[in-house]
């Protein structure tokens, strides 16, 4: 079995069971699903040590499922549960689990880059090893933001691998009216940093370029590393909504399906996994379902950092 082709199935059925359960409103959050992007969450993780920090975006499930995050915390967070990775006051977009080094997520376009280089600054003045991998789509550099903290990182050579996810879609809007004609690594080499471009649907590709990105950023001389990796989500925004995908050129998502990031699976190992991999998301569904909501006590607590 080929455990980045498993990963990717896994997360593709995750995320399709959640649009099923999410109609029946018992959901206490909006969510964002990564279907079709699976392959840059498995191949840019497959390749990171325990003590690198992720962080992501709004569109988080994959990112922390890829990382080795906890199905049933993830789900249960989801349903405003205690058990949740976030004690159930997080949701979908504010995933966190220091258990694997997953330090957060946020729907703020833009808002967790800045903080991935503030632990990479940390890690550098403390003396500590590990580097800080920032997940974001292409919307996220026309914030300032972005840049400032692009800007900085590369200034202190800093150990940051930023992993652009260009979908070519902000909402429903895309990106020609959007950015000018240019790459969008292109931004990052003008920060002065190592861009690269790859194609994001093969998970072997992905693999290998975050791999060589990585390995440039560990030896410690190159300073931080952009990755814009080409990509396409196969459903809407937020949600399931089955008229969304409409709403862009037929044409666009139809060549964008024959690039699914779980091609390479065999129908044999599909029928083989497929039922392993319900398996185990009946019980994560159960799990989440039947755990406690969080007290009043344990909501103060939470807030108050204790």
């Amino acid at each position: 079995m080929n455990t980045l082709y498993y990963q990717m199935l896994r997360i593709r059925m995750v995320e399709e069971a959640i649009a099923r359960e999410y109609p029946k409103q018992e959901m206490r959050c909006p969510i964002h699903l990564c279907i079709g992007q699976e392959a840059i969450a498995v191949g840019v993780c497959s390749v990171l040590q325990q003590e690198d920090a992720v962080f992501s975006t709004h569109r988080s499930h994959g990112h922390y499922l890829a990382r080795g995050g906890s199905l049933g915390a993830m789900i249960a967070e989801l349903y405003g549960k205690a058990t949740g990775s976030s004690g159930g006051i997080g949701g979908s977009m504010h995933l966190i689990d220091t258990r694997v080094n997953f330090l957060g997520a946020a729907p703020i376009v833009a808002s967790t880059i800045p903080v991935a280089v503030g632990v990479a600054l940390s890690r550098v003045m403390q003396n500590k090893p590990g580097l800080s991998v920032c997940f974001f789509g292409d919307a996220a550099v026309e914030e300032g933001t972005a840049h400032e903290a692009m800007n900085f990182a590369s200034l202190r050579r800093l150990p940051v691998l930023f992993v652009c996810e260009n979908n070519l879609y902000s909402t429903v809007t895309p990106l020609a009216p959007r950015q000018p004609q240019r790459p969008i690594a292109d931004i990052a080499r003008g920060h002065g940093m190592k861009a690269f471009q790859a194609d994001g649907q093969d998970v072997r590709v992905v693999q290998n370029v975050s791999r060589h990105a990585v390995d440039s950023i560990r030896r410690g001389a190159g300073g931080p590393v952009f990755i814009e990796f080409a990509t396409y989500r196969f459903v809407e925004h937020c949600g399931p909504n089955e008229d969304a995908p409409a709403l862009r050129p037929p044409k666009e998502l139809a060549a964008w399906k024959k690039k699914d990031p779980i091609r390479f699976l065999s129908p044999i190992e599909h029928r083989a996994l497929e039922p392993l991999i319900a398996k185990e998301i009946t019980e994560a569904f159960r799990f989440a379902k039947e755990s406690p909501f969080p007290t009043y006590e344990t909501v103060t607590n939470l807030r108050a950092g204790n």
